[in-house]
C-alpha cells in the first residue's frame, strides 16, 4: 500500500476527527480518507456514466479514471 501526504485545513481535519475513534464510524484517519476517496470516485463514475463518458473510456481501457471530471460535473 502506498503512502501519500496531503495538506488539510485544520477545520476540515477537526470535522474528520469527529468521525474517528471508538465512538466514530472509522478506526483511524486513514480509513476515513480511503472511504471518502472511494465514495468520491464512485460518484464521479456515476456522473461520467450519466454523461455517456464511461462507455467511451471503457473502449480504450481507461474506465474508472475520473481525473478529467471537473467541478462543474459534480453538481
Amino acid at each position: 500500500m502506498s503512502k501519500i501526504s496531503v495538506e488539510i485545513p485544520d477545520e476540515l481535519l477537526a470535522d474528520l476527527d469527529e468521525h474517528v475513534g471508538e465512538d466514530g464510524k472509522f478506526v483511524n484517519r486513514s480509513d476515513a480518507v480511503r472511504a471518502s476517496i472511494r465514495k468520491t470516485l464512485d460518484l464521479l463514475d456515476e456522473i461520467d456514466e450519466r454523461h455517456g463518458r464511461l462507455e467511451d473510456e471503457a473502449a480504450d481501457g481507461s474506465a474508472g479514471d475520473a481525473t478529467d471530471a471537473g467541478p462543474e460535473d459534480a453538481e
